[in-house]
């Protein structure tokens, strides 16, 4: 096989294998995980019962009732606007590199290219931690997405290398590291069927920025006479989940919180 046909391969091998290890080692309730002491796993099952009981007590969605909330159709157009921003970086990065100098060999880019994802794998586990520890995951999603946003319409003001990987690096940290405290969100307001029918909308309805980003973003590059013409598009639509993601009603606070 032809070495791309082969890097397709080594991609799989660590999704595949991961997969196999999740379903025999992650644990799927309280009293299946063995890290933890019968006190613990009582006390979590207390906490998630209250929390259970303080949303139903708030509201109680059906399942036809979540897919027709504003409030689940605002975070579906959140998650869209942010995977744009993600779709952006690991479709066009390479390329966005590669412009910078003639020099650079396919190794040299691939090199390049490692330093956001590393950096954005360090910021998702950090802004997550942190998002726990505050539990304002408004304002880290929102923050986030203006940081990704500022980084993708900043990329037009520089070719050095050095600063572009620094931006990229950002935007990075911003569609990396919303991940964790946006998926905590849904989770506020909807239990049971309703939760199950939301995730799958948001995450459905979302990925459809898979084809929209990466195809207006390599439409307007050709528009413009390069990709750096084509980055506002997608600042825009991280700026617009940042708007978004503040306009979302705040979390109840449960009885005895």
């Amino acid at each position: 096989m032809s070495s791309w046909r082969w890097l397709l391969v080594l991609e799989g091998i660590p999704a595949l294998v991961c997969g196999l290890l999740t379903y025999f080692l992650l644990p799927s309730r309280p009293e299946e995980a063995r890290f933890l002491t019968a006190d613990e796993k009582q006390r979590i099952r207390a906490e998630l019962a209250r929390e259970e009981k303080g949303k139903l007590k708030e509201h109680q969605y059906s399942a036809m009732q979540t897919l027709a909330s504003g409030r689940v159709w605002c975070l579906v157009s959140i998650y869209f606007g942010m995977l744009i921003g993600l779709y952006t970086l690991n479709s066009w990065a390479p390329q966005l590199v590669k412009s910078l100098s003639t020099r650079y060999s396919n190794s040299v880019v691939g090199l390049l290219v490692m330093i956001p994802n590393l950096v954005g794998l360090a910021g998702m586990v950090l802004v997550s931690r942190h998002s726990d520890r505050t539990l304002k995951r408004r304002y880290h999603v929102a923050v986030l997405a203006l940081a990704g946003g500022s980084a993708v319409i900043s990329l037009r003001a520089t070719h050095s290398a050095f600063f572009s990987v620094a931006l990229l690096s950002l935007l990075a940290v911003g569609v990396y590291g919303f991940l964790g405290p946006f998926w905590a969100l849904p989770s506020e307001f909807l239990t049971g069927f309703s939760a199950a029918a939301g995730l799958a909308l948001i995450n459905s309805v979302g990925c459809l920025a898979g084809f929209v980003g990466p195809y207006m973003v390599g439409f307007l590059s050709q528009r413009t006479g390069g990709l750096y013409g084509s980055m506002p598009f997608t600042g825009v639509f991280l700026f617009a989940s940042a708007i978004l993601v503040l306009l979302l009603p705040k979390a109840a606070r449960l009885p005895g919180a």
